[in-house]
C-alpha cells in the first residue's frame, strides 16, 4: 500500500469497456464504463467511500472525477481502471520511444469528494 490515499493505477481493457465501445465513444454505456475505477473494498472502506460514489483522481499528468466500484481482484493499494480518455488524461502522452505512454503501475491519488 503506497499510502492513505495515494494508490498505483493499472489500466487495460474490460469487456464491458469492448462491448460499449461498439455503440460509440458518445455512449452512456461507454462513458460510464471509463469513468470508473476499481478498487480493493479495503481501500474503500478506510477512506469512507461506498460503491457508486465519485472519487477525485489526481497523478502528475492531470486530474479527472470518476466513480468508484468495490473489486475483490485487486489487493489492497492497487486500483484499476479501462481504457479511455479519463484514463489518457492521467497516464500522460511520454512514450518513451515506444509509441505507446506507460499505463501501468503509476502513483496516483483519490480523494473522496
Amino acid at each position: 500500500m503506497v499510502g492513505e490515499r495515494k494508490f498505483i493505477l493499472i489500466t487495460g481493457r474490460t469487456l464491458k469497456q469492448g462491448r460499449a465501445l461498439h455503440l460509440g465513444k458518445d455512449s452512456p454505456e461507454y462513458t460510464d464504463e471509463v469513468s470508473t475505477v476499481e478498487m480493493n473494498k479495503q481501500d474503500m472502506e478506510r477512506m469512507g467511500l461506498r460503491e457508486g460514489e465519485e472519487v477525485r483522481a489526481k497523478t502528475e499528468h492531470g486530474e479527472t472525477t470518476l466513480r468508484c466500484r468495490a473489486s475483490d481482484a485487486l489487493p489492497q493499494g492497487v486500483v484499476f481502471m479501462p481504457y479511455g480518455p479519463p484514463a489518457n488524461v492521467l497516464i500522460g502522452p511520454d512514450t518513451g520511444g515506444t509509441g505507446t505512454p506507460d499505463s501501468k503501475g503509476i502513483e496516483i491519488e483519490l480523494e473522496a469528494i
